[in-house]
Protein backbone atom coordinates (compact mmCIF):
# COMPACT_ATOMS: atom_id res chain seq x y z
CA UNK A 1 0.00 0.00 0.00
CA UNK A 2 3.06 2.26 0.86
CA UNK A 3 4.79 1.90 -2.78
CA UNK A 4 1.28 2.66 -4.57
CA UNK A 5 1.02 5.70 -2.61
CA UNK A 6 4.20 6.62 -3.36
CA UNK A 7 3.64 6.37 -7.06
CA UNK A 8 0.42 8.72 -6.59
CA UNK A 9 2.65 11.60 -4.63
CA UNK A 10 5.65 11.38 -7.88
CA UNK A 11 2.92 11.48 -9.85
CA UNK A 12 1.28 14.00 -8.32
CA UNK A 13 4.76 15.75 -8.71
CA UNK A 14 4.76 15.01 -12.35
CA UNK A 15 1.51 16.73 -13.26
CA UNK A 16 2.09 20.10 -11.22
CA UNK A 17 5.27 20.41 -12.81
CA UNK A 18 3.41 19.46 -16.28
CA UNK A 19 0.65 22.39 -15.24
CA UNK A 20 3.07 24.93 -14.80
CA UNK A 21 3.71 24.45 -18.44
CA UNK A 22 0.80 23.55 -19.59
CA UNK A 23 -2.02 25.41 -17.59
CA UNK A 24 -4.80 23.83 -19.78
CA UNK A 25 -6.29 21.63 -21.69
CA UNK A 26 -5.89 23.68 -25.20
CA UNK A 27 -1.81 24.50 -24.23
CA UNK A 28 -1.69 20.61 -23.94
CA UNK A 29 -3.33 20.11 -27.40
CA UNK A 30 -1.65 22.76 -28.95
CA UNK A 31 1.95 21.33 -27.75
CA UNK A 32 0.66 17.56 -29.19
CA UNK A 33 -0.43 18.89 -32.70
CA UNK A 34 2.58 21.03 -32.74
CA UNK A 35 4.89 17.58 -32.13
CA UNK A 36 3.04 15.38 -34.06
CA UNK A 37 3.47 18.06 -36.98
CA UNK A 38 6.92 18.16 -36.67
CA UNK A 39 7.85 14.62 -36.83
CA UNK A 40 6.26 15.01 -40.73
CA UNK A 41 8.74 17.53 -41.40
CA UNK A 42 11.84 16.50 -43.72
CA UNK A 43 14.92 15.67 -41.93
CA UNK A 44 16.98 17.75 -41.81
CA UNK A 45 20.39 17.92 -43.74
CA UNK A 46 23.26 16.36 -42.05
CA UNK A 47 26.49 17.54 -41.90
CA UNK A 48 30.10 15.27 -41.36
CA UNK A 49 33.50 15.43 -41.73
CA UNK A 50 36.86 14.04 -40.73
CA UNK A 51 40.46 14.06 -41.37
CA UNK A 52 40.70 17.80 -41.76
CA UNK A 53 44.01 18.14 -39.51
CA UNK A 54 45.85 21.64 -40.01
CA UNK A 55 43.24 22.58 -43.05
CA UNK A 56 41.56 25.18 -41.64
CA UNK A 57 40.87 26.86 -44.47
CA UNK A 58 38.96 23.98 -46.42
CA UNK A 59 37.46 23.22 -43.38
CA UNK A 60 36.06 26.82 -43.11
CA UNK A 61 34.97 26.66 -46.80
CA UNK A 62 33.07 23.49 -46.09
CA UNK A 63 31.61 24.93 -43.25
CA UNK A 64 30.52 28.13 -45.83
CA UNK A 65 29.03 26.20 -48.31
CA UNK A 66 27.61 23.57 -46.01
CA UNK A 67 28.73 20.49 -48.69
CA UNK A 68 27.38 21.99 -51.69
CA UNK A 69 24.13 22.33 -49.53
CA UNK A 70 24.13 25.88 -50.43
CA UNK A 71 25.03 25.54 -54.31
CA UNK A 72 22.44 23.06 -54.54
CA UNK A 73 19.71 25.15 -53.31
CA UNK A 74 20.43 27.89 -55.32
CA UNK A 75 20.55 25.93 -59.02
CA UNK A 76 17.27 24.00 -57.69
CA UNK A 77 15.49 28.01 -57.86
CA UNK A 78 17.55 29.24 -60.13
CA UNK A 79 18.54 27.05 -62.36
CA UNK A 80 16.67 27.83 -65.07
CA UNK A 81 16.01 31.58 -64.58
CA UNK A 82 19.97 32.37 -64.13
CA UNK A 83 23.37 32.05 -65.84
CA UNK A 84 25.38 29.15 -64.09
CA UNK A 85 28.24 32.07 -63.09
CA UNK A 86 25.50 34.50 -61.85
CA UNK A 87 24.89 31.08 -59.56
CA UNK A 88 28.34 30.86 -58.76
CA UNK A 89 28.37 34.86 -57.86
CA UNK A 90 24.82 34.63 -55.41
CA UNK A 91 26.61 31.52 -53.48
CA UNK A 92 29.85 33.25 -53.67
CA UNK A 93 27.56 36.15 -51.98
CA UNK A 94 26.62 33.78 -49.78
CA UNK A 95 29.32 31.61 -48.46
CA UNK A 96 31.73 34.81 -47.99
CA UNK A 97 29.42 38.18 -47.63
CA UNK A 98 31.96 40.83 -46.44
CA UNK A 99 34.71 39.62 -48.88
CA UNK A 100 32.69 39.29 -51.78
CA UNK A 101 30.61 42.69 -51.07
CA UNK A 102 34.22 44.70 -51.04
CA UNK A 103 34.60 43.15 -54.52
CA UNK A 104 31.10 43.80 -55.63
CA UNK A 105 31.79 47.44 -54.46
CA UNK A 106 35.02 47.97 -56.53
CA UNK A 107 33.06 46.65 -59.99
CA UNK A 108 28.87 47.38 -60.02
CA UNK A 109 28.46 50.93 -61.29
CA UNK A 110 24.86 50.50 -59.44
CA UNK A 111 24.53 49.46 -56.12
CA UNK A 112 21.43 50.23 -55.17
CA UNK A 113 19.75 47.58 -58.25
CA UNK A 114 22.63 45.41 -56.76
CA UNK A 115 21.24 45.18 -53.34
CA UNK A 116 17.69 45.42 -54.71
CA UNK A 117 17.87 42.33 -56.62
CA UNK A 118 20.17 40.24 -54.26
CA UNK A 119 18.51 41.03 -50.89
CA UNK A 120 15.51 39.28 -52.94
CA UNK A 121 17.51 36.25 -54.42
CA UNK A 122 19.17 36.24 -50.45
CA UNK A 123 15.38 36.16 -49.17
CA UNK A 124 14.28 33.35 -51.68
CA UNK A 125 16.67 31.06 -50.99
CA UNK A 126 16.48 31.94 -47.40
CA UNK A 127 13.21 31.09 -47.34
CA UNK A 128 13.80 27.68 -49.64
CA UNK A 129 16.37 26.78 -47.15
CA UNK A 130 13.86 27.58 -43.95
CA UNK A 131 11.00 25.03 -45.49
CA UNK A 132 12.38 22.12 -43.29
CA UNK A 133 12.15 24.16 -40.38
CA UNK A 134 9.06 25.34 -38.08
CA UNK A 135 8.17 28.89 -38.32
CA UNK A 136 9.58 28.87 -34.96
CA UNK A 137 12.78 26.84 -35.26
CA UNK A 138 13.22 29.63 -38.07
CA UNK A 139 12.82 32.55 -35.88
CA UNK A 140 15.52 30.95 -32.96
CA UNK A 141 17.95 31.39 -35.73
CA UNK A 142 17.58 34.94 -36.93
CA UNK A 143 20.14 37.77 -35.86
CA UNK A 144 18.14 39.43 -33.07
CA UNK A 145 18.74 42.77 -34.67
CA UNK A 146 17.78 42.23 -38.15
CA UNK A 147 14.81 39.56 -36.87
CA UNK A 148 11.38 40.93 -36.85
CA UNK A 149 12.28 42.43 -40.72
CA UNK A 150 13.99 38.88 -41.81
CA UNK A 151 10.71 37.31 -40.34
CA UNK A 152 8.35 39.62 -42.74
CA UNK A 153 10.24 39.19 -45.67
CA UNK A 154 10.37 35.18 -45.15
CA UNK A 155 6.79 34.96 -44.36
CA UNK A 156 5.80 37.35 -47.68
CA UNK A 157 2.99 36.59 -49.92
CA UNK A 158 3.70 38.24 -52.83
CA UNK A 159 0.43 37.11 -54.51
CA UNK A 160 -1.13 39.67 -51.94
CA UNK A 161 -1.42 42.90 -53.96
CA UNK A 162 -2.23 45.13 -50.42
CA UNK A 163 1.06 44.49 -49.06
CA UNK A 164 3.41 44.27 -52.24
CA UNK A 165 4.67 47.74 -51.61
CA UNK A 166 4.99 46.91 -47.86
CA UNK A 167 7.63 44.58 -49.35
CA UNK A 168 8.97 46.47 -51.11
CA UNK A 169 9.33 49.39 -49.32
CA UNK A 170 11.43 47.09 -46.46
CA UNK A 171 13.87 46.02 -49.28
CA UNK A 172 13.88 50.33 -50.70
CA UNK A 173 14.67 51.25 -46.47
CA UNK A 174 17.02 48.84 -46.08
CA UNK A 175 19.45 50.53 -48.68
CA UNK A 176 18.43 53.59 -48.03
CA UNK A 177 19.51 53.85 -44.50
CA UNK A 178 22.78 51.95 -45.60
CA UNK A 179 22.08 48.95 -43.86
CA UNK A 180 22.17 46.96 -47.23
CA UNK A 181 25.74 45.11 -46.11
CA UNK A 182 24.82 44.34 -42.67
CA UNK A 183 21.42 42.67 -43.81
CA UNK A 184 23.06 41.19 -46.76
CA UNK A 185 25.49 39.57 -43.97
CA UNK A 186 22.81 38.41 -41.50
CA UNK A 187 20.93 36.50 -44.35
CA UNK A 188 23.85 35.00 -45.44
CA UNK A 189 24.27 33.90 -41.70
CA UNK A 190 20.93 32.23 -41.73
CA UNK A 191 21.23 30.63 -45.27
CA UNK A 192 23.97 29.15 -43.78
CA UNK A 193 22.66 27.76 -40.12
CA UNK A 194 19.55 26.32 -41.97
CA UNK A 195 21.30 25.10 -44.81
CA UNK A 196 22.62 22.35 -42.44
CA UNK A 197 21.09 21.08 -39.48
Amino acid sequence: MQIHADEIMKNIRYLRLLAEKYPSIQSVATEIINLQAILNLPKGTEHFMSDLHGESDAFMHILNNASGVIREKIDLIYGHTLSRSDRAELAALIYYPERKLELIKQSVPDLAEFYRINLQRLIEVCRFVATKYTRSRVRKRLPEGFAYIIDELLNTNYDNTNKELYYEQIISTIIEIDQADAFVCALAGVIKALAVD
